[in-house]
């Protein structure tokens, strides 16, 4: 698997795991799966959903550090800038060989890791952010993914990003 690789399966993600409608109610039941697929396996996980720049849902599970809750900020700014996944922007600045500070952007309020996915809706773009922080950075990115394919009853098998090699 290349960066390349991954770039594209994101692509697909961010392509298939979008909405319908998207409201309060329905970030409050994506906080609370995560919370709940978190809590099942003992993940130690910050999670945040966002809308239009208003915090939704937070929650910090056992095992979360106060550098989680700044993690979750600058993932969720990422995607809030460009629309796009944390990951894929990361992926795509290390294909570039190239740094956020690079695109003008402060390393300490901007975040190219994995965990914050786009909240789509049809017709519509982004709206917001789903962010989770306290794995290594592919497993929060999986996490988020998960989530969002088990709400819009999507094959996650065919999404989840490969194992590294």
């Amino acid at each position: 698997m290349t960066i390349e690789d991954d770039l594209s399966r994101i692509a697909e993600q961010e392509k298939v795991l979008s909405f319908d409608a998207f409201d309060l109610t329905t970030a409050w039941q994506l906080g609370k799966l995560l919370q709940e697929l978190a809590t099942e396996r003992g993940l130690g996980i910050a999670i945040d959903v966002t809308l239009h720049s208003m915090p939704v849902f937070y929650a910090a599970l056992p095992g979360v550090t106060p550098d989680n809750v700044n993690w979750v900020r600058r993932k969720r700014n990422m995607v809030l800038r460009y629309f796009r996944s944390s990951y894929a922007s990361g992926l795509k600045l290390q294909k570039d060989g190239k740094t956020v500070e690079d695109n003008g952007l402060s390393g300490a309020d901007y975040a190219p890791h994995g965990g914050s996915f786009p909240i789509n809706v049809k017709g519509t773009g982004c709206i917001g952010a789903v962010t989770v922080s306290g794995l290594p950075q592919r497993d929060d990115h999986n996490l988020a993914v998960e989530a969002l394919a088990l709400m819009l009853a999507k094959d996650l098998d065919t999404l989840r990003l490969a194992a590294p090699l």
